[in-house]
């Protein structure tokens, strides 16, 4: 093998992120399940501007929640219990991109070291993983809140080779984002390969690996 182990990236690579925002945003704001596409764009913008380095994923964290109540008209107050409600039900959310669960079967039984690697809360990208069934195949999770840095941030790279105490040349990174996954691995000389959920089936997708 080319590799020893795989970094693999969360939201839209192996848990579908719409449909799993969709359930934490109706369950947080049962009352108005019709402001999901307002709520997903306000969000949405933000983290495309993380991404690009204009805010830290903490800071996105605290700021939709704010956007999001203020273009609904909801007064400051109702802030607090709309992120706290929406992150509670986030941990619980775990709908499988097609494929997902056979390609870690297949990774795991060639004998790949796998890592997760995600920009997110860990303990609730965690409980997400655990929900879905594939939290065992995974010898760790590099998740931004407990690394210290976000992706595409090389230092989120050099920290998560540091704790499975690997090179840059025996890891290979799997994501969807161009960016953070696919860029930010490739500066921190990892390999990476790009998985597009328009064309791509993730089985077929690493089935030569």
């Amino acid at each position: 093998m080319k590799y020893k182990a795989i970094f693999i990236d969360i939201d839209d690579t192996l848990l579908d992120y719409i449909p799993c925002c969709r359930a934490a945003f109706e369950a947080a704001l049962p009352e108005h399940p019709e402001h999901f596409q307002l709520f997903f764009e306000i969000s949405g913008r933000l983290f495309s501007e993380a991404k690009h380095g204009q805010h830290t994923i903490a800071e996105v964290m605290e700021l939709y929640p704010k956007e999001f109540i203020a273009a609904i008209g909801y007064p400051e107050s109702a802030v607090d219990p709309f992120k706290h409600a929406f992150r509670a039900a986030w941990g619980t959310t775990h709908t499988l991109v097609p494929g997902a669960k056979e390609m870690l079967e297949s990774l795991h039984a060639k004998g790949y070291r796998l890592f997760a690697a995600s920009n997110s809360f860990g303990h609730l990208q965690r409980s997400r993983l655990e929900q879905a069934g594939i939290l065992p195949y995974f010898e760790d999770t590099y998740i931004s809140m407990d690394i210290g840095y976000d992706k595409p941030d090389i230092r989120f790279y050099q920290e998560s080779l540091r704790r499975c105490g690997l090179q840059p040349s025996e890891v290979l990174m799997i994501g969807d984002s161009m960016t953070t996954d696919v860029l930010g691995a490739q500066a921190a000389g990892i390999d990476a390969l790009f998985f597009d959920r328009k064309k791509d089936n993730l089985l077929a997708l690493t089935a030569h690996l």
